[in-house]
């Protein structure tokens, strides 16, 4: 659908200074990618710095989880005057030794709780603040439903409410620490709760910043589809400040990310809608996470490639398989899937229905994965055939 007539008008929302790149206060959407190569590889690093600079990256993720790669990170730096955004994950402690030498950084609430469990989160935000005010970085509050808080997502709660509360529990900090600099991202694999949520959001808070982003999109061409339905109608109701679209991609194609990131916007702000206003998802669903730097094996990306062909007679089954590369989001997005694989460096953890079935080697993943997909599809049609056989006798 085009439009010559159609008109944005963005939410007021606050700026926030990454170095020279403003977010939010009207300045343009930014768009962001991350390196896929490992940090310590400082030339192939580098290389992919600035392969995504070319291409019209506002910001550009490094991940950091040893002293070693902030040693890496540090010689990186005096290579590149790009916008670096650091992603800590786990190691908040490191922040002292990494704000220096980038202008943003990322935490995840929900990874707050894995070390140091005797200290209370409120101190460990508060550090990530100091460190932040210190070195004049921005900070993204990054909350993801595949990691969400454990305090708040027990049992069976609704996970667009736990990813609420968890971030609501995170902005009372910030301002109990009175620090503004900050953008949050509400992220999923379903486009639809990424639309939801982030609206939600908005309304109750429209003066901070939104990170725009659908994990796990997955291998084109249905990575690109599920980014435009959520950016799309995000976009169009003035909600989002910075974006990055997250595909499964061999490493010298990660400028695709920044590509059609920048095609989104262009077309979104021209009036041109590519997509649908819900993403309904019918038959075979393959959920992969993007390549990135906390990727273990970079067979990683075959492995995801090859799960789609050998899962392509499948086509019509309502089906998700999940591929994840690391041990980030993968425990919890290949517990929500049917079948799910998420890779270490030397074997893939293999799930059915969130259970363990085993770790197999690389060469052994791909005749099991066909052996339980097919298995799983006969069980789906001998269950309806019971049904259909019990109604009939109703």
């Amino acid at each position: 659908m085009t439009s010559s007539h159609f008109k944005i008008t963005r939410k007021p929302t606050r700026a926030v200074h990454a170095g020279r790149l403003t977010i939010g206060a009207g300045h343009p959407i930014a768009v962001q990618s991350m390196c896929a190569t490992r940090t310590q590889d400082i030339e192939a690093t580098l290389g992919q710095v600035r392969l995504l600079s070319q291409h019209g990256a506002d910001a550009i993720r490094i991940a950091i989880d040893s002293k070693r790669d902030i040693e890496a990170l540090a010689e990186i730096r005096k290579q590149t005057d790009a916008v670096l955004v650091v992603d800590l994950q786990e190691s908040y402690r490191l922040l002292p030794l990494v704000a220096p030498l980038v202008q943003k950084v990322r935490y995840n609430p929900g990874h707050l709780h894995h070390h140091e469990k005797n200290i209370p989160v409120r101190e460990k935000v508060r550090q990530i603040v100091t460190a932040a005010k210190q070195h004049e970085c921005a900070l993204r509050i990054g909350v993801n439903f595949g990691s969400l808080d454990p305090a708040q997502s027990a049992g069976d709660r609704d996970p667009i409410e736990a990813a609420l509360q968890s971030v609501e529990e995170h902005l009372g900090y910030m301002q109990e620490l009175d620090f503004t600099n900050f953008v949050v991202s509400l992220k999923s694999s379903d486009p639809n709760d990424v639309i939801e949520i982030n609206s939600r959001f908005s309304d109750r808070h429209p003066e901070i910043p939104l990170h725009l982003g659908v994990t796990e999109a997955g291998m084109l061409p249905m990575g690109e589809v599920k980014s435009r339905v959520a950016f799309e109608n995000l976009l169009a109701r003035g909600i989002g400040d910075t974006l990055r679209v997250s595909l499964t991609l061999p490493f010298a194609e990660k400028f695709k990310e920044i590509e059609l990131g920048q095609a989104i916007v262009s077309d979104v702000y021209a009036g041109r809608f590519r997509s649908v206003p819900r993403f309904e998802q019918q038959g075979l669903n393959i959920i992969s996470c993007p390549s990135c730097s906390r990727v273990e094996n970079e067979a990683f990306i075959d492995l995801a490639r090859s799960v789609r062909e050998l899962s392509s007679f499948a086509q019509a089954e309502n089906i998700t398989i999940a591929v994840m590369g690391c041990r980030v989001n993968g425990p919890g997005e290949t517990d929500d899937a049917d079948l799910g694989l998420w890779c270490a460096p030397n074997h893939v953890n293999f799930k059915r229905k969130g259970e363990l079935v085993g770790a197999f080697s690389y060469e052994e993943i791909l005749p099991r994965f066909k052996q339980e997909l097919e298995a799983l599809i006969n069980a789906k049609r001998s269950g309806a055939a019971e049904d259909s056989s019990a109604a009939n006798a109703r």
